[in-house]
């Protein structure tokens, strides 16, 4: 059982700077690569960056250099997976979703359909 909860989204200006927090419960034992996905309207699902295991990182070219994601284990079977977003552009709005896959070098293709388990998802709106 894999439990995923998103907060931190919100509306900002152009440059601005928003924190994403995924609240991850990960119960069955094995090993997840946790990624940040988003969704704008009438627009396909796209990675924008994940977190392996091992402490590994990948990013969407669009979020190379403005975007820092981390993770902060409280114990054996919970963390928080962040997203830091700054420089924000109004083409960064959209429904940012946080995702869990079985941990593999398959995480680092941003994919949604190695992901198994979805959170609900939280707005962010860049206005110019």
């Amino acid at each position: 059982q894999v439990q995923l909860a998103e907060t931190g989204g919100g509306s900002v200006m152009s440059g601005g700077s928003l924190r994403l927090s995924c609240a991850a419960s990960i119960y069955t034992g094995r090993k997840y690569c946790i990624s940040w996905f988003r969704q704008a309207p009438g627009k396909q699902r796209e990675g924008v960056a994940v977190i392996d295991d091992d402490g590994s990182t990948t990013y969407a070219e669009s979020a190379k250099g403005r975007f820092t994601i981390s993770s902060v284990s409280q114990d054996n079977t919970k963390s928080t997976v962040y997203l830091q977003m700054d420089s924000l552009e109004p083409e960064d709005s959209a429904k940012y979703y946080c995702a869990a896959g079985p941990s593999s070098s398959f995480c680092a293709s941003l994919l949604p359909n190695w992901m198994n388990y979805w959170g609900h998802g939280t707005q962010v709106t860049v206005s110019s």
